[in-house]
C-alpha cells in the first residue's frame, strides 16, 4: 500500500488528536514522588485532614478556598478559581503571582514536575 504524504499527515493528526489528555498530562507515580518531597510537608491527601495547607483530596474540579475546616487567606477565598489542569499548572508555577495574597509560597518551577503532580492530584478522591 502506497501512503501519500497528505494521507500520512492526516493519519498522524487523527492519532495525535485522539490521544487522551490524561495520558499526555503527566505521570501520577512520578507526581506522587514530587508531592511527597515538595508538598507533603504542608498538605495531606487524606480527606478532612488539613495541615499548614488544606487537604488536597478531591481538589481537582473544586473551587478555590472551599476545603472544609481550613482557614484560607482572603485572597484565596475570593479568587474564584476552579482547579482544573490549566489553573493548577499556573498556580503551582507561581502561587503568589497567580493569587496575590495567598499564603502558599512554594512553587514548582519544573513543568514536568507540575504536570506529574497534577496527574497525581487527579487520583485523589474525597
Amino acid at each position: 500500500m502506497k501512503l501519500y504524504p497528505g494521507t500520512a499527515i492526516l493519519v498522524l493528526v487523527t492519532i495525535l488528536g485522539g490521544a487522551s489528555p490524561t495520558l499526555a498530562a503527566g505521570d501520577a507515580t512520578a507526581g506522587q514522588a514530587v508531592f511527597n518531597s515538595r508538598c507533603a510537608m504542608c498538605h495531606t491527601t487524606e480527606p478532612g485532614v488539613n495541615k499548614i495547607g488544606p487537604s488536597l483530596a478531591g481538589i481537582v474540579g473544586s473551587k478555590s478556598g472551599t476545603v472544609p475546616g481550613f482557614n484560607f487567606s482572603p485572597a484565596m477565598k475570593n479568587a474564584d478559581i476552579t482547579w482544573d489542569d490549566a489553573e493548577l499548572d499556573k498556580f503551582l508555577a507561581n502561587p503568589t503571582g497567580d493569587v496575590h495574597g495567598t499564603r502558599m509560597f512554594v512553587n514548582l518551577p519544573s513543568e514536568s514536575d507540575r504536570q506529574n503532580v497534577i496527574a497525581y492530584l487527579h487520583t485523589l478522591k474525597k
